[in-house]
């Protein structure tokens, strides 16, 4: 799927690894899904985990909510920002800044084995020391815990330096 536009400032362009290395190490992205039951659009802050083999993000909720609600009833086409540094340069009216937009499709994962595979790279980013104790916890809070994948379709990033 290329039916996206050049970014404007092709100067900015992040390269694919520094791309990479947001996408992993980010403590929390934005997930835009699409509009909510009253039209308005949804964007919310998540902890996510970016899978380099399957390019994919995985996120992790609970079974209902406004995610789910609408992930079910409309268009899965979806956006997920990751931010970087900033800093702001009062003097010139301008902040410095990294970010990644990734856009894909989302998916509930309803297969038990990959809703393991995206909690567990969830325990290994967020909870490396904790993995014994993350295992127990995942499986004694499976069936409340729900797990969206975000097959990337396409990404991109920009910095001011």
């Amino acid at each position: 799927m290329n039916d996206f536009p050049p970014i404007r400032r092709q100067d900015r362009l992040l390269n694919t690894d520094r791309i990479n290395e947001l996408l992993e190490t980010g403590e929390y992205g934005f997930f835009s899904l699409g509009a909510n039951a009253n039209g308005y659009a949804y964007g919310i802050p998540v902890n996510y985990v970016y899978d380099r083999i399957s390019e994919s993000l995985y996120v992790h909720c609970a079974p209902e909510g406004e995610k789910m609600n609408i992930l079910q009833k409309s268009n899965r086409l979806v956006s997920f920002c990751i931010v970087g540094k900033t800093c702001p340069v009062p003097q010139k009216f301008t902040t410095l800044y990294e970010s990644v937009i990734v856009f894909g499709e989302a998916e509930i994962v309803l297969a038990d084995d990959e809703k393991r595979k995206g909690i567990r790279k969830l325990v290994e980013k967020y909870c490396p020391g904790y993995i014994e104790v993350g295992e127990k916890y995942m499986e004694s809070s499976f069936a409340r815990t729900s797990v969206i994948k975000i097959k990337i379709q396409h990404m991109t990033g920009k910095s001011k330096a």
